[in-house]
């Protein structure tokens, strides 16, 4: 007979642990939407550079699209989770990949803010604008250039006007998730002798704001109670429809 006050095996203490390493090396967080209990609010990080179709080499940090958008969709579904906080310090990446995370957020039904923390460059500006509200840090900054191919290009017409099919998608998604014009726009994007070796505008926190692209200078205070106001603000619209 055996004694029913036993000590648990040490395969069973090891899981949790087990567990909850498997879910820093896969998610970066052990705060993922399914436990936020604590909290009407979920956080997501997007830094290094955007993974798409291709892995990169393993000394780049990066944000794969395959954990954000299963992420994303478990924060719509879960009731819990009213608001989203997302926190950028990304030098872009893959172009698609990255309109495809911009898409999820700004299809969000749950009020959304980013903020711009170091950086927000190349694919990282329409996932920064595709927010409800955005803040950019005073010393942050982001890069608008125009899309480039890595590797073989077949220099035939129908590349170019691929590449430039390609760029009016991400054209068309900033500007009509910010308040800049799109010639303003452009003109930023083609502008010459602004950065080394190449064509673009490296665009400052307050001239940001200034153009029409982020929303607000600030950083995490400002985010959280905008978040909160506006996660209060969609309450109360909830509770006017019904009543």
């Amino acid at each position: 007979m055996g004694d029913k006050g036993e000590a648990p095996s040490p395969e069973t203490e090891e899981k949790p642990s087990s567990a909850l390493i498997e879910k820093i090396q896969q998610l970066g967080a052990t705060n993922v939407p399914q436990l936020s209990n604590d909290s009407r609010i979920h956080c997501m990080t997007i830094v290094g550079q955007i993974e798409g179709h291709l892995t990169l080499p393993p000394q780049n940090k990066t944000t794969k699209y395959e954990h954000i958008i299963p992420q994303l969709v478990a924060i719509e579904q879960n009731p819990k989770i009213e608001g989203l906080l997302v926190i950028l310090n990304t030098v872009g990446g893959d172009v698609e990949a990255g309109l495809a995370i911009s898409e999820m957020l700004g299809s969000l039904s749950k009020p959304t803010v980013s903020i711009v923390l170091g950086g927000g460059h190349s694919i990282g500006v329409p996932i920064a604008v595709s927010c409800d509200y955005s803040f950019i840090a005073e010393t942050a900054t982001m890069t608008i250039h125009p899309i480039r191919l890595t590797g073989l290009v077949i220099g035939v017409p129908q590349t170019f006007e691929y590449l430039d099919k390609m760029q009016e998608r991400v054209v068309r998604f900033v500007t009509s998730h910010s308040n800049i014009p799109e010639e303003t726009f452009k003109e930023l994007m083609f502008a010459k002798g602004n950065l080394t070796r190449d064509i673009g505008t490296n665009v400052i926190g307050v001239d940001a704001v200034e153009y029409g692209l982020i929303d607000e200078v600030g950083g995490l205070g400002p985010a959280m109670k905008k978040l909160n106001e506006l996660i209060d603000l969609r309450k109360a619209e909830k509770e006017g429809l019904i009543q």
